[in-house]
């Protein structure tokens, strides 16, 4: 919030009013105050209370009602003491905001045509098909140098040497000192021969030597479990966002395909002049 609107904004709300409003139909346009001919709306008082921090939103209404009104009457005066036409800063600025406005009435309007009940619900049944999930694994394993390394510590394991202890002693990975052991993952996580090696394996079971780019692996699955769908309300708001994103992207691109957009050649310009607020001194 601007200086001058939270000192006028704290100035009024000390403030107390005693006017009173008979019930009636009111709307955006029902004029609350006039400033030597200038209006004031309920429509302007509303959009002050949106944008307000809620410290100031749960303030009494009388109080609310009164300082919002106090607020835009002394705005209203003091834009008085400028009566030259706008600045530049101050035009672009109003043309950004309505630009801004208008596009986020528009992204509306797309949402909700494309985000429905019924469209949440096919996406959460297709991303979270039960078919489709899978396992996680949770494994540990012992990364050497070399394939005889491996194989060795491959045959120690076999025999029966216990595997944390051998990932300890031999171990090159960061792994190593907790015993070798990389927790619960899922596909795509691990490097794709690692990953290859582990969904082929049943639990318990220790793997011969793997090679990746970080070396040679012996790896052993220590359990595996399916993978469970959260339920739809603790995703709702993530599908909606993506349902949300397709839908404006689709409709940008089919705009942009239609539109006639033209660029300025910046090869030769001067990139730093965005920084350049001198520009807007007018």
């Amino acid at each position: 919030m601007p200086i001058v609107t939270k000192y006028l904004m704290a100035a009024a709300i000390a403030m107390t009013s005693t006017t009173s409003f008979a019930q009636e139909d009111l709307t955006a346009n029902t004029v609350i105050a006039t400033v030597d001919g200038a209006e004031i709306t309920l429509g302007h008082m509303i959009i002050v209370r949106d944008s307000l921090p809620e410290q100031y939103r749960t303030f009494p209404d009388d109080q609310l009602f009164a300082g919002i009104l106090d607020q835009l009457i002394q705005q209203t005066i003091l834009a008085t003491i400028d009566d030259a036409p706008d600045r530049l800063r101050t035009q672009l600025t109003l043309e950004n905001n309505r630009r801004l406005m208008r596009a986020s009435n528009a992204v509306n309007a797309i949402s909700a045509v494309a985000v429905t009940e019924d469209a949440v619900r096919k996406a959460y049944e297709e991303q979270y098909d039960d078919s489709t999930l899978g396992n996680e694994f949770n494994a540990s394993h012992i990364l050497v140098e070399t394939e005889e390394s491996a194989l060795d510590i491959f045959d120690k394991a076999k025999d029966g040497a216990d595997f944390g202890n051998l990932a300890k002693e031999f171990s090159t990975g960061p792994s190593g000192p907790s015993g070798g052991q990389l927790g619960w993952f899922g596909l795509g996580m691990m490097v794709p021969p690692f990953e290859e090696a582990v969904i082929t394996m049943e639990k318990g079971q220790i793997s011969g030597p793997v090679k990746t780019n970080f070396g040679w692996h012996v790896i052993k699955l220590n359990d595996l479990r399916s993978l469970t769908a959260p339920d739809l309300e603790s995703v709702r708001q993530d599908i909606s966002a993506e349902l949300q994103r397709k839908a404006v992207a689709e409709k940008v691109a089919e705009l942009q395909s239609l539109a006639d957009i033209t660029r300025v050649d910046t090869t030769e310009l001067d990139l730093s002049v965005l920084s350049d607020s001198s520009l807007l001194s007018k």
